[in-house]
């Protein structure tokens, strides 16, 4: 038998010993159609478990892990001259804590629309559920409400109707719990 084949031979059986085909027997002979598999079956019932699994592959030998940091040497190039490799970094491997467990709730809220009319929402100031209460102020459509009127004529005092039209006014909207301003509608 040529040096390759015993030398696979051995290999094959360190990775996979016959008892891991063969748990009851220990052989590697297979039944054949001349003779029947003694015992209820040859094969294993269930794969190996993780420490047979990394006991099989400790044969090998690993390398030693690199320092964490910078690493540089001298290695022989193509030519025989000393050439230095590029530097390289190895991070090192986090070291879990069992104890380190950090629970963050973040509530997201979608962006409310503000009209005229009363808002439901949760208001960011006192996180409750409120609908919101209105107040109206003189924006810039009250104004040129306003203006228009003069120009028509309107000067004994009829200019300033828009001022008491709620339709006309800018809409500030107020949490009922706080009195924090949540935002304002504009006409304008």
């Amino acid at each position: 038998m040529c040096p390759r084949m015993t030398f696979l031979g051995n290999l094959w059986s360190t990775v996979f010993p016959p008892s891991y085909f063969f748990p009851a027997t220990g052989k590697m002979s297979v039944p054949g159609s001349y003779q029947a598999a003694a015992g209820p079956s040859s094969m294993p019932t269930a794969p190996p478990s993780y420490e047979e699994t990394v006991a099989v592959n400790s044969y090998f030998p690993m390398p030693p892990a690199p320092a964490p940091g910078p690493t540089t040497g001298l290695v022989t190039g193509p030519d025989g001259k000393g050439m230095n490799p590029p530097a390289y970094y190895t991070q090192p491997v986090p070291v879990p804590n069992a104890n380190a467990i950090a629970v963050q709730t973040v509530y997201v809220q979608q962006p409310v629309s503000f009209f005229d009319r009363p808002v439901q929402m949760c208001c960011p100031s006192c996180n409750k559920m409120i609908v919101t209460q209105l107040s109206y102020n003189a924006g810039a459509l009250t104004w040129l409400s306003c203006g228009s009127l003069c120009l028509l004529g309107c000067i004994a005092g009829c200019c300033f109707i828009p001022f008491c039209v709620d339709a006309l006014q800018d809409v500030d909207h107020y949490c009922p719990n706080c009195k924090a301003l949540l935002g304002t509608y504009k006409r304008l």
